[in-house]
């Protein structure tokens, strides 16, 4: 085997900014949409951590028209300067040199929520240029960075302010070099987090304006009830069974723990846990404290109480966490972040102080409180009665040897594959396009499920009454991982589900009924990115020899204006699954090479929630409000 020549001048050295610029990635995630906004969320954080540190009340965050970003802050202001150790201003020490900002030392912010302390230098990097505005003692400094980062005009006084005006302005806009996907901010996307951050930070203002022609719009943020507040958006479209939101914090070796909680009529638990302000999606130390002494605390009540037979087995954490609503933020000066997507807090320390904070606030409210306390106990018994029942309905659902055990309801064609990683089960509504779609799929990779009308809605139902609709039973069967406390996603046997129904209303709504039952009994298949929505066209245009299958009216009149003048073509309306034949149903939905599917994700799992529990719960107002809102999405159907 001939070597290859390997000496000291293959190995590369970049320099400055240019390993940001070489593997943005590494520093931002992916230069996908989610990293162009992670851009802001860089600059807002540091304007965040002033806030925290106690010197800043206002945070204004502007989309341009240009689609540069503006942030602007009350706080202090960053140094401007000399930096002992760079020789630069400070200004340009913090946007040119990785690792330099006020969060590694301890001096500069004792609780801090930028992740890697990289913020301003990598945005500078990954941006065309970079605008920054520094006020203070009655003068405005700007340093003005291209390129990549490049400064092109040094840090210099460019004018006179008010003495008690201080605080830093940062403008910059994303390099179309790195962000080829685009560079377009989503204005729903910055609202979400901000509002985020609003509640998270008790009495912070935050502005959002959208200066963007015909997009103009301004919202401002700031709720005095922090995360209280929170809580009673997102069971805004529930029933508590309680009228106070509990609110319990504490402070215990620097440590601060915040908890505000509030029962539901619901069977679902959303409990959600910050650090520092970021979302602790994986959990952690503090999030593990409070879920152990919620359990302890009301099982110790219900036997002080009575409630709980000498004979009655505990209760469990699933059982005490049935309709919570929960939002738990922890301040620490020093966090230690574990996990995959490194948003798992693992400081030890943390899990006792939590713990403690909690259940002396907890404990306090239930005997001060002795009806309410009454109610989210009943709430719990009846609850883990449910449980002992989805655990015997669960055995049902178990395979036994190969998937002989379908012959259930639906009638699974299964596919002859049996490696996951290429198989995929289409969901398919009726049994004439079932039947369609078994003789137009590839057998070997892909199996068939068809579903007669609408599955129950598993908003309105707890486990054990999901578990005996049979329909739900087969599609827990078929999937194979198990559900509740048996779920093995490593389990699931194909690696797409991809959920095939008609373009029309019902179709809508099976779709929305099957995607509620995975988000809230399968929800680690659907984060996992399994879970597709088969996107069937609305039309076929012919011309001469060829047949164009187009998804919508958009496409449609797009694909026309290629068509020279004189063509001569044909339009149709495409017919309803159940109404191709095997072969239409394959060329246009299955093939996959021309089929087009659209992945379902869960971006942002409070907003995934809240808009489950509006459109399927019991609530009938925020459902009709919200379609009232959106009508105009659906305003081209054919109903």
């Amino acid at each position: 085997m001939k070597e290859e020549h390997y000496d000291a001048s293959d190995i590369q050295v970049l320099e400055g900014l240019e390993a940001v610029r070489k593997r943005p990635g590494m520093y931002i995630g992916s230069t996908s949409g989610r990293g162009l906004h992670h851009l802001v969320w860089e600059i807002v954080d540091n304007a965040i951590d002033e806030a925290l540190a106690g010197y800043c009340d206002d945070i204004e965050v502007i989309i341009n028209p240009d689609n540069s970003v503006t942030v602007k802050d009350d706080g202090r202001g960053i140094p401007v300067g000399i930096h002992k150790k760079t020789g630069l201003s400070t200004v340009e020490t913090v946007y040119t040199v990785l690792h330099a900002g006020g969060k590694f030392g301890g001096g500069g912010y004792k609780v801090s929520g930028g992740l890697h302390g990289v913020g301003a230098s990598v945005v500078n990097a990954l941006s065309s240029w970079v605008e920054v505005k520094v006020y203070q003692d009655s003068k405005i400094h700007q340093i003005r960075f291209e390129n990549g980062g490049h400064t092109v005009e040094p840090l210099a006084v460019v004018g006179e302010c008010s003495p008690d005006r201080t605080g830093t302005t940062v403008t910059f806009k994303p390099d179309p070099e790195i962000f080829t996907e685009t560079t377009e901010f989503d204005y729903e996307t910055l609202k979400t987090r901000i509002r985020e951050l609003a509640f998270l930070n008790k009495g912070l203002r935050i502005i959002l304006c959208d200066d963007r022609p015909n997009m103009q719009q301004k919202e401002e943020f700031v709720y005095e009830g922090g995360i209280s507040a929170y809580v009673e958006l997102l069971n805004k479209n529930k029933t508590p069974i309680h009228e106070d939101i509990i609110h319990l914090e504490g402070k215990e070796d620097d440590i601060q723990i915040e908890v505000a909680l509030q029962y539901n009529s619901s069977y679902t638990a959303n409990v959600y846990s910050f650090a520092n302000n970021i979302n602790t999606h994986e959990g952690g130390t503090h999030e593990d404290g409070v879920k152990q002494a919620l359990t302890r605390i009301i099982n110790n009540y219900a036997r002080n109480s009575k409630m709980l037979k000498d004979n009655d087995e505990n209760l469990s954490g699933e059982d005490v966490r049935e309709g919570l609503t929960m939002i738990i933020s922890c301040k620490i000066s020093d966090p230690q972040f574990e996990g995959q997507t490194k948003t798992k807090l693992g400081n030890s320390e943390v899990k006792k102080i939590a713990s403690n904070v909690f259940s002396e606030g907890f404990e306090r409210f239930l005997m001060e409180n002795p009806q309410d306390a009454k109610l989210i106990v009943e709430k719990c018994m009846t609850a883990s009665r449910a449980r002992l029942a989805a655990k015997k309905a669960r055995e049902m659902t178990r395979r036994k040897g190969d998937l002989d055990v379908t012959n259930f309801y639906g009638k699974l064609a299964d596919c002859k594959s049996k490696d996951a990683s290429v198989s995929e089960i289409f969901l398919v509504e009726g049994d004439s396009a079932g039947g369609s779609a078994i003789k137009g799929r590839d057998g070997m990779t892909q199996a068939i499920l068809p579903l007669r009308g609408k599955i129950l809605n598993v908003e309105k139902a707890r486990l054990d009454r999901a578990l005996s609709n049979e329909e739900i039973r087969t599609i827990i069967t078929a999937f194979g991982t198990g559900i509740g406390e048996d779920f093995d996603l490593s389990k699931l046997r194909y690696d797409k589900i991809i959920i095939m129904t008609d373009a029309d209303v019902d179709g809508s709504h099976i779709r929305v009924l099957l995607l509620t039952l995975f988000y809230r009994f399968f929800k680690p298949i659907v984060e996992a990115g399994h879970v597709y929505a088969a996107q069937p066209p609305l039309f076929v245009i012919k011309h001469g020899k060829t047949i164009k299958y187009v998804l919508d009216e958009k496409e449609r009149d797009e694909y026309l204006a290629t068509l020279s003048p004189n063509t001569k073509y044909d339009i149709a309306r495409m017919k309803g699954l159940g109404e191709m034949d095997a072969e239409e149903l394959n060329e246009t939905t299955m093939d996959i090479n021309k089929r087009i599917l659209r992945q379902i994700t869960v971006d942002d799992t409070m907003a995934a929630d809240e808009v489950f529990s509006k459109l399927m719960g019991e609530e009938v107002e925020p459902r009709r409000e919200f379609i009232e809102q959106n009508a105009t999405y659906v305003e081209n159907l054919d109903v």
